[in-house]
């Protein structure tokens, strides 16, 4: 058999490829590639204490590496298993993308290169984070009840189907965290611009149930730089709260001000609930952002 194939099946196999691509979610694509430039890890499996001793065999998943299979256990069935190690324990990650009004903000200028949506760039960090755990083995879901956490590529595609739907109306989002598994991860991903008191009740509830995690803010440099002067009308991205002025550049000290004590507020919050705090601002290269997450992840184990 030739090694390369007749044309017609090269072309034919192309063909089934270039099919199975279009129909994949444009942020699959965009993730996938994203996931590729940064180098697998396994976060929340390396465990201090535990060492190379044999744990258990566990069927093979799609995504796992055929470096772990045990060919002699597979060879005595029909299916293949893995030969799992204590460092090796599938652990459980939530992860919550903030999908409110608030996060389709972008201050991109006309004629400038473009710059993502905060919430198009979350979604990418999510699923991209997604797609390294599942490579390593672990379960990935949400937080809410929608998606629970599997492990394997299928799940992959259910996270990118949906988190490309559309988002809520409301201005501001709060994580929806009943489904949430006892002693897992969870990465929230937002603007954390609406009520930080409701957020602090979500991080008492789950550092009380054993949850670590990480908060990444994703902001667009113009909210992080505030460079408006003169009339100004500045509008919700709902249309409900709505705010004009004729001198915006007197505003431009508070608003840095209070945007400070906000952030110092969510990184109390987060180092009070044993969480990571972090910030992301969408003119930054999204590479940068996936690396700090996946080494906090390691940090919070």
């Amino acid at each position: 058999m030739s090694a390369t194939g007749s044309p017609a099946t090269v072309l034919g196999l192309r063909q089934a490829a270039d099919q199975e691509a279009s129909t994949l979610p444009p942020l699959m694509l965009a993730a996938e590639q994203l996931a590729r430039t940064v180098q697998m890890g396994f976060h929340g499996k390396r465990r201090a204490g535990m060492g190379e001793e044999f744990w258990q065999y566990r069927p093979m998943h799609a995504g796992d590496e055929a470096r772990f299979v045990d060919w002699r256990r597979s060879g005595r069935s029909d299916a293949q298993f893995v030969r799992e190690r204590e460092w090796q324990l599938a652990q459980t990650l939530h992860l919550w993308v903030d999908d409110a009004a608030s996060m389709r903000f972008t201050g991109m200028e006309t004629g400038r290169a473009a710059r993502p949506e905060k919430g198009a760039r979350a979604r990418l960090l999510a699923l991209a984070l997604a797609i390294l755990s599942v490579r390593s083995g672990e379960r990935v879901g949400l937080t809410g009840a929608l998606v629970n956490p599997k492990p394997g590529r299928g799940q992959i595609m259910t996270l990118a189907q949906m988190m490309s739907q559309a988002g809520e109306v409301d201005d501001y989002g709060i994580p929806e965290t009943s489904a949430v598994r006892a002693q897992s991860k969870v990465v929230f991903l937002s603007d954390f611009l609406g009520d930080p008191q409701r957020m602090a009740e979500s991080l008492r509830r789950l550092s009380g149930r054993g949850v670590t995690g990480v908060m990444l803010q994703v902001l667009d440099p113009v909210e992080e730089d505030f460079p408006f002067d003169g009339r100004t009308i500045f509008e919700s991205m709902s249309g409900s709260l709505r705010h004009e002025t004729r001198k915006a550049g007197d505003l431009r000290e508070r608003y840095r001000l209070r945007l400070a004590e906000r952030r110092d507020r969510l990184a109390q919050m987060a180092h009070a609930a044993g969480w990571q705090f972090g910030t992301h601002h969408t003119g930054e290269t999204a590479q940068a952002a996936l690396l700090w997450l996946h080494s906090a992840l390691e940090r919070g184990r």
